[in-house]
Order: structure tokens, then sequence, then C-alpha cells
């Protein structure tokens, strides 16, 4: 039976609230089948001396389900027998995780060996401060002894690195999902080719919503859909070379909107607007149903994490939507990374390339040789058994495998009465790469997705400031606010509602709410 390669997916670890007001992201829902895996050992040789495996503790979050469902306990003991680590999992429900962890952190006598942790924030800044965390900088060098921790890229490293220690190994994203979706009937019937500049891109929304794509006879569609999440625009602003919320200028790290190209990227937005190519209203629509207006024909372009797109084409495909050039269904195509003009390179916005990450306490784990056993546990849950039974389960059981080796995921029970649901939530997934026998028939969305997201990370614009801003202490304390000030600003600059004289307004209003003390700090913190 031949077996197919696959990129496996993570499906239910992805936490992303939903967007408000503030810089909260969307949710995404994600399947087992589009993301993650990794190389590693297949060994189905099971321990036979358990007497002496070191016991290990988790606390993880409980998204839509815990390891509690029938036959869970199989499972588990999978997992145990496979790393060889008595490990014992603590589920704490989302919506009180921040506060459990709170509380856990100061109870050292009942502390976990390994936590995940949802987020860089001031607790856990303070908690790697005291030395509560383990500095994982060395172990992570040693390939012999942790063959898939060791792959973990260095840029995403940096955003947890607290003073020099790395404190936690993260749970691994794509850094390419960012881009550009269109519908493609739309730009076949009006003869546009794929864009690769901002030009190109401008042209192609004047198009969507002047020269009727859908051919009803009536003025009713839009380019892009925005709403009030600022990915878009942070996306766009890449593509003008303004950097990713930070840049490198003159041997000095400057928050993006200093820059020139902010400005650009800005004033172009800003007559994507005033030409009536995006809803009016988008600084106040909600993310829920934000595709919806792709999905009914009324817009034409998407701008997000890629996946977001797939989404879309299988809408279309799913039911049935007609195409507008009279055969078949109505389908979308990728744009990864954009040039600023013909000269220039493309460039699309990084990720953060993670999901939260893991640290391991010297509470619980007080010696090195406790620490390594953790680690180990970690990297193993990276090999490929461990990737197969977290993501899909148990031949026979969970899955089955059709005359092609392809999975057939069991679509009963529901996800939360599942033996396997929340086991992903503690695989790292590195190196995230296509390794292992198991896989699943991609349907043409999703393989022209994954080909997209894989080109783009040769493009990704990463944040310079991102291992600098975890230490900086203005950040810590009011970096929500400082954030909020740039965010709201560019969108009423946009709409129109104030000028640039507004606009250089909120900037200065920036700087003396700690804005200039936070740039004098991080690059102190970067020795510049």
């Amino acid at each position: 039976m031949k077996k197919k390669l696959l990129a496996l997916t993570l499906a239910t670890a992805m936490m992303l609230s939903a967007c408000g007001t503030n810089t909260t992201q969307p949710a995404e829902t994600t399947t087992t089948t589009e993301q993650n895996n990794t190389a590693g050992n297949t060994d189905d040789t099971q321990p036979e001396d358990t007497a002496e495996r070191p016991k290990v503790s988790v606390m993880l979050m409980n998204i839509q389900g815990e390891l509690k469902a029938e036959g869970s306990d199989e499972v588990i003991q999978m997992v145990k027998d496979y790393t060889e680590t008595d490990v014992e999992f603590n589920f704490v429900p989302n919506d009180s995780y921040d506060d459990k962890l709170g509380v856990t952190l100061m109870d050292k006598s009942n502390m976990p060996t390994i936590i995940v942790v949802p987020r860089m924030n001031a607790t856990i800044l303070q908690a790697a401060n005291a030395g509560a965390f383990w500095d994982l900088s060395e172990f992570l060098e040693d390939s012999a002894t942790f063959p898939n921790l060791s792959q973990a890229n260095e840029n995403v490293l940096e955003s947890i690195t607290v003073n020099g220690q790395v404190i936690g190994v993260y749970r691994q994203r794509p850094l390419g999902r960012n881009g550009l979706g269109y519908r493609k009937d739309w730009a076949e019937k009006l003869g546009l080719g794929e864009p690769e500049t901002v030009e190109d891109i401008y042209n192609m929304a004047k198009a969507f919503v002047t020269q009727d794509p859908d051919g009803n006879g009536i003025d009713d569609t839009y380019a892009f859909e925005w709403c009030k999440w600022h990915s878009p625009l942070d996306i766009i602003q890449t593509w003008f070379g303004a950097g990713n919320t930070w840049t490198e200028q003159d041997g000095k790290l400057i928050p993006v909107h200093q820059t020139e190209e902010y400005m650009e990227a800005l004033k172009w937005m800003k007559k994507i607007y005033d030409e009536g190519f995006v809803y009016q209203d988008f600084a106040v629509r909600d993310t829920a149903g934000w595709s919806d207006a792709v999905k009914n024909g009324e817009c034409g372009m998407f701008l997000d994490v890629l996946d977001n797109s797939k989404r879309i084409w299988e809408y279309f495909d799913t039911n049935e939507i007609p195409s507008v050039m009279g055969d078949g269904n109505a389908s979308m195509a990728y744009v990864g990374a954009v040039k600023a003009d013909a000269n220039s390179e493309p460039k699309t916005l990084a990720t953060s390339g993670m999901n939260g990450f893991i640290v391991i306490t010297k509470a619980a784990a007080p010696t090195k040789e406790d620490a390594i056993a953790a680690l180990k546990f970690l990297d193993k849950m990276c090999d490929d058994k461990m990737l197969e039974l977290a993501d899909f389960g148990i031949e026979g059981k969970t899955y089955d495998l059709d005359a092609d080796g392809n999975v057939e995921v069991h679509q009963e029970p529901p996800i939360e009465q599942r033996s396997i649901t929340g086991l992903n939530q503690i695989v790292p997934y590195i190196p995230n790469r296509a390794s292992t026998d198991l896989g699943l028939a991609k349907n043409i969305p999703t393989v022209e997705f994954e080909k997209v997201q894989e080109e783009n990370e040769a493009y990704v614009v990463y944040n310079p400031a991102a291992g600098f801003m975890v230490n900086s202490e203005t950040y810590s304390i009011n970096g929500a606010n400082l954030d909020q000030i740039l965010i709201d600003a560019r969108t009423q600059y946009i709409c129109g509602q104030i000028d640039e004289a507004g606009l250089e307004a909120a900037f200065r209003n920036w700087d003396t709410q700690g804005g200039t003390k936070m740039i004098e700090e991080i690059n102190t913190i970067a020795g510049n």
C-alpha cells in the first residue's frame, strides 16, 4: 500500500481570540491536516522497564477537550511508553488559564515540571527575571540529544529570550502564512494576470470595483474586505518596505511609523479607502463572518493568513458556487510576497512563528538532569509517531487508511469527546517539515496554499526588535496602550478622521506616553 508524504497540521491548538477594538487577533479554525509535522523516530519498540522513568507533570490548556474521553487511557499509555516518561497531564480551562497560571507560578511546592504558556506577558517576564525557568540555550544546541528541538528557528527563539536566556520551546506555526487571496475567476474574466507589485494590486482592486466582474450589470462589488483587525494593514506596510513593527535604520532600531515607507503605505491605503475599493465602515466591522462578503460575491480580495483564503475556496467548492466564467466553481488564487515596484524584492509580513511556548520550571525540575528529561519528552513528542498520535489518533479507532494509504479521519464522536483531544497542546511541532508516511489526500486549494506558504518563507520580514521588546520595562508595563495609539491613528487617517497634522500629533502622544523611552530601552538592550 503506497503511502503519500504530507505536512501534518495542528488541529485544535490555535488559541487566537476574535478581534475587538484592540490588538487581539481573530480566531482561526484549523484542522489537523494543514500545517505541522516533523522528522523523527518512528520506532514502535516499547520499553520493558518502566521503573526508572523520569516523572514529568504538565500544565496545559483545555480548549476543545482533554484526555479524559473513552480510549484516552490507551493514548496516554502510548505517550508514556514511547517517550519513556511517566507523564501526568493537568488540563486547565482556557477561559481561566491566565489566572491559574499566575497562581501556579507563586506556588513553588506544587509547580508543574512543564507549563504551556499562551503568550509573553508581565507575569511570565517577572517569573523569568526571577529565575523561575530553565535557560534552554545550551540544550537546544545539542542535536544529538534533541534531534528535533535543536532545529528551532533562531529568529523565533529571540522573541522568547529574556536577558539573553531562551526561556522556552515555542509551539511552531508557519512563518509564511500571510498573503493575499483573490477571486481567480473574476481576474480571468477581466483579463488580469497574477499581481506582483503594489501597482498591480491597485489595478486589480480598481477593476474589481469598476468593471462589473460578476457580470450582473450592477455597481455592487468591492475589492478588499478589511475589518477592525489590523493585520491586513500591517501586511501592506511590509510590501512598501516599512518593516515588521520595528525596523533597523542607520544602526538603530525604530518603530515602523517613523519611516518614509510607512507614510507611503499609509497614503496608498487611504487612496484605496477614498476611491471606494473597501467598505467605508471597515473600521467597525468585526471578524465574525469576516470572509462572508467574499463568499457571497460582494468582495474579490481577502488579505490575512492564506489559510482563510483557502477556506473561502473550499467554501466555493463545497457549496458549488458557480464561476463567473460559466464553467465549474468559483475559485481563489494566492499571492504571497509582493514588490513595492518592479525593481524591488518581494516581501511579506512574517508571523510570530509560534502559538505560545513551553517552559520548564526550576521548582519542579531542580537539577540539570531533570531539565534534560523534560526536554527529551518534548523532543520525542515531535517524532512522527507522536505527531500521528496527536493529530490522528490510533488506526482503526480514530482513523482508517484507504486503499492508497491516505488517512480517513472518523467524524464521530465530536472533537471534545475524542480520545486524543488535547494531546496536541503539548506538541512543539519542530522542525515542521513533511516527513511522515501518514498522509491525507489534498484538495487543490490546499495544494496551492501549501506551495505559496512555503515559497513565502524566503521573503518574510521579521520583527528585529522582537527579542528585545520582552525585556523593555516600558513595553511590559504600557505596551498595549502604545500599540493601540498607533493602530487608532492609522485607522483614523485612512478614514479621513484626522489629517497628517493629526497623525503627527498622535505620534507625539505616543512619544510622551513612553514611546521615546521604549526606543531607548530597546536599543540599549540591543547594544546599539
